[in-house]
């Protein structure tokens, strides 16, 4: 935990991202639609601006926090687009909440110090990791929504969805498709570039990250497999889809998590 080493400019803008996050969470059924979009919007705004100054207006920082951060300012920005695109599509306050812990998790536990990069692959490298995080992390919270409308609409109650089902399906395995390209070349110039990555003679270094990366881009594999040739859908397509973001999970959050919180190393 390093709280101390942030700023103050850091500090306030999480803190008011957090702020903002948590009015559109607690206060949703009360705001009201437009009121609770632009706490959510306010929120997302001031998030992204910590995540800027944390990258490019002081020591840059990255660790499990930050990486979640990213990914929900990832995801919110993509419910962003499509509240836009679909109006009624309600305010979600397991968004909202989510973004408020987030970013003051990243305020705690910023992470380790990033060196100079040594190479340009290197930090395209860690933004095509990131990005398919927020695409599969995109994907998950879309499944969830697809999840949830299907029981609905069995018990033959208001969906409060905004957005027709099967739209809400194939936007799912969009992501699921983008999120696995980006994945696949996170992974290949690991593969190739992976000395400079680890300043190794080899170019694959295997560890737990490793292993883990691997086995969620076959689990994702199998999940675009099975819905191209066996027209995988509903409960079925959505647990690979959990199985495969966990392993992706584990693979960076969790083996910083152990690092930084259970073991309390930063490097």
């Amino acid at each position: 935990m390093i709280l101390a080493s942030a700023s103050p400019l850091s500090v306030t803008l999480a803190i008011g991202a957090a702020v903002a996050y948590g009015v559109s969470a607690v206060g949703a059924a009360r705001l009201g639609s437009t009121t609770a979009r632009a706490a959510v919007r306010l929120g997302w705004l001031l998030h992204g601006l910590v995540l800027l100054w944390s990258m490019f207006g002081e020591a840059p920082r990255f660790g499990f926090a930050p990486a979640l951060s990213v990914t929900a300012w990832l995801v919110a920005a993509v419910y962003a687009v499509e509240s836009r695109l679909y109006p009624l599509l309600q305010t979600r306050w397991a968004l909202s909440a989510l973004g408020a812990v987030v970013v003051l998790l990243a305020l705690f536990f910023p992470g380790s110090q990033l060196p100079a990069s040594a190479s340009p692959w290197v930090p395209l490298h860690r933004i095509l990791g990131i990005a398919s995080y927020g695409l599969f992390g995109a994907a998950v919270v879309h499944a969830w929504f697809m999840t949830r409308t299907e029981e609905r609409i069995r018990l033959a109650t208001d969906t409060g969805l905004g957005m027709p089902l099967l739209t809400m399906e194939r936007l799912t395995f969009r992501f699921v498709g983008a999120g696995f390209l980006l994945l696949s070349a996170t992974l290949l110039l690991g593969l190739v570039f992976g000395n400079l990555f680890y300043d190794s003679a080899t170019p694959l270094k295997f560890n737990h990250k490793t292993a883990f990366s691997v086995l969620s881009w076959l689990t994702f594999a199998v999940l675009l497999i099975g819905r191209a040739r066996f027209g995988w859908r509903g409960r079925q397509a959505v647990r690979v889809l959990y199985i495969g973001t966990a392993w992706l999970l584990l693979a960076y959050v969790g083996t910083r998590f152990v690092l930084e919180v259970v073991l309390g190393r930063t490097t």
